[in-house]
């Protein structure tokens, strides 16, 4: 039986390898143009003025590749609505047997406008509105955006909605003006870039960082899909060809608009090809309008209230102590316990921005059961309860630095945590006379010369 089963197979074989060379020739048939049929039909009862334009691909086994001037499309049935009036070109081609087939183009006449499909609030942001253009430039100065540029998993899209996730490759990165820009983009004025909505959807973009050119072209926002198409151009985004991860970019026709005002917009470009051993990943592009940025006023920079404080002479003292009777102090857990003061700004406005880095619970419970009394009976004296361990002692306060030592003792400790003072003469970096009540009182423990920075324990009363 075994050997009957051999020969059977062999028989067999020329047979198989006969049909698989068959249907490998099938599947490889390249088309005739005339045997490609395809159909571009103006919906007039939709648009009496042949805005709505319907392109059907009726070869099945080819991929369409249509371009209708405004946007391409690879559906084989897919609807096209022109907000103005003009004569527009399809182009039509198909891929078929590995070859592309490009068919001739039929021109279609749209006889009159209807704005009701770039009546939307993204085509005005984008735009200006009917009528009107608006120029955008990348936000190389770190204006709105932290930079001109940020990189995003392949799955981000609309911010606004689902997290900004699409899928499973979410995640972004973007340290801003300092990391990404100059370091992966050169210095310099990147141009401008207009979208305009006078007569037609035209995009124009002025690129000196490339090689000075302009280029005219067209475009489409798609509102439902919150993507862009720009015909015969790209948006501004000159780059180093070198080591910077943002080559490796097929396509600079379509892309993601992540979010988009105003004033400001995000575009992402899907970085298809591995660079480096980067991966995929979308190039997220951050642009701000021209006139947004003529018309923007930085903010005043300054030292946070209370930085540095001035004193009256005895004030200070009088500032911890109260009346005679003396102040008691304890740690701000629930609010804002501690900070780092760089050049007078401090940054955490809570517990929970230092929990990453310092404060814990176990700090919680130290805060909770510890306290500090500075008062004027007899002298300069305090009382500090450390987890309902009493100790008592003097204090001074050296009026010209600000600084208060605790003779013998140290501010309230967390055992064991490299965030607990080491040295008993602190000073008074933040304060707020007349405010003490609302405000309390910052005392830095530790200073660093080279950042100018203090590390620094919030007391209120």
């Amino acid at each position: 039986m075994k050997r009957y089963r051999k020969i059977l197979a062999l028989l067999m074989l020329p047979l198989l390898m006969i049909a698989c060379k068959k249907d490998e020739h099938s599947m490889g048939e390249v088309l005739d143009k005339a045997d490609i049929n395809f159909t571009v039909t103006q919906d007039l009862q939709a648009d009496p003025g042949g805005n709505t334009v319907i392109l059907k691909n009726n070869t099945p086994g080819t991929l369409p590749m249509w371009d209708y001037g405004t946007g391409t499309s690879n559906r084989m049935t897919d609807t096209v609505k022109f907000a103005f009036a003009g004569d527009y070109t399809i182009k039509f081609a198909v891929s078929t047997g590995g070859m592309i087939v490009n068919m001739d183009s039929v021109v279609v006449k749209v006889t009159s406008d209807n704005l009701q499909y770039v009546n939307d609030p993204l085509w005005t942001a984008l735009s200006g509105g009917v009528g009107k253009e608006k120029e955008w430039i990348l936000d190389t100065d770190g204006i709105f955006f932290a930079g001109p540029l940020s990189f995003y998993g392949v799955n981000n899209g609309w911010l606004a909605e689902n997290g900004g996730c699409y899928g499973t490759d979410c995640w972004n990165w973007g340290p801003g003006t300092s990391d990404i820009y100059p370091g992966m983009m050169a210095q310099g004025d990147y141009g401008v870039m207009t979208f305009g909505l006078k007569g037609t959807a035209a995009f124009k973009a002025v690129k000196p960082m490339e090689g000075g050119i302009t280029q005219n072209g067209t475009y489409y926002l798609n509102t439902t899909t919150k993507k862009l198409t720009v015909n015969n151009g790209s948006i501004l985004r000159g780059y180093k060809p070198a080591k910077n991860g943002i080559t490796g970019i097929s396509n600079w026709t379509n892309y993601t608009v992540l979010s988009l005002d105003e004033n400001t917009m995000q575009l992402g470009v899907i970085r298809d090809k591995d660079v480096d051993g980067e991966g995929q990943a979308m190039i997220v592009y951050n642009f701000i309008t021209k006139a947004f940025k003529e018309s923007y006023v930085p903010p005043v920079t300054g030292p946070d209230e209370g930085f540095n404080p001035t004193f009256k002479a005895g004030e200070l003292v009088a500032m911890l102590t109260g009346t005679s009777s003396g102040r008691l102090w304890k740690l701000d857990a629930t609010g804002n316990p501690i900070d780092w003061i760089g050049k007078g700004k401090g940054w955490t406005k809570g517990h929970a921005d230092s929990r990453d880095w310092g404060w814990s619970d176990s700090w919680d419970a130290a805060a909770a059961n510890s306290w500090i009394l500075f008062n004027k009976i007899g002298g300069q004296n305090y009382t500090r309860n450390q987890n309902g361990v009493i100790t008592t002692g003097t204090f001074t306060v050296n009026e010209a630095t600000n600084e208060v030592t605790l003779v013998g003792n140290l501010l309230i400790q967390n055992p064991g945590n490299w965030m607990s003072p080491a040295k008993n003469t602190f000073k008074v970096v933040k304060a707020f006379p007349g405010k003490v009540e609302s405000k309390g009182i910052w005392f830095g423990v530790d200073y660093n010369a080279e950042k100018d920075e203090w590390f620094a324990f919030h007391y209120v009363l």
